[in-house]
């Protein structure tokens, strides 16, 4: 019996204010989008056209207040291929909130407040 990886979920309070940084910051694209019949939720999944991967983003619609995420130690990492950019591109967006010059990574944080971490492409 063999598993992949599909998706990963994280919940949302503005829809449209998390799929504009993740389509700026990641450049990930929507893929597919569903919404509930009774206008509950909608799930939106993102894209990086490269991999079946896929982030969801569940917006729940009577939801006013932010997530508890706790001490926020979980993250979703993403490789690239010109970190410097990437950072610089960041940097301007004011997103970077930890950057760990010893490994060469850093982390940036969404409109919710999930850490998204940025590590080089392994070549």
């Amino acid at each position: 019996m063999e598993f992949s990886f599909m998706h990963v979920c994280i919940y949302v309070l503005d829809l449209d204010k998390s799929i504009a940084f993740y389509k700026e910051a990641l450049g990930l694209s929507e893929m597919r989008r569903m919404d509930a019949p009774d206008g509950s939720f909608t799930l939106v999944f993102l894209g990086d056209n490269k991999t079946h991967f896929q982030l969801e983003l569940t917006c729940m619609h009577d939801r006013k207040e932010p997530y508890d995420l706790g001490d926020n130690e979980t993250h979703i990492a993403f490789s690239v291929g010109d970190l410097e950019n990437a950072r610089k591109k960041h940097k301007e967006m004011d997103c970077i909130c930890f950057e760990n010059q010893a490994m060469g990574i850093y982390f940036i944080e969404d409109p919710d407040g999930y850490w998204l971490e940025i590590i080089p492409e392994r070549r």
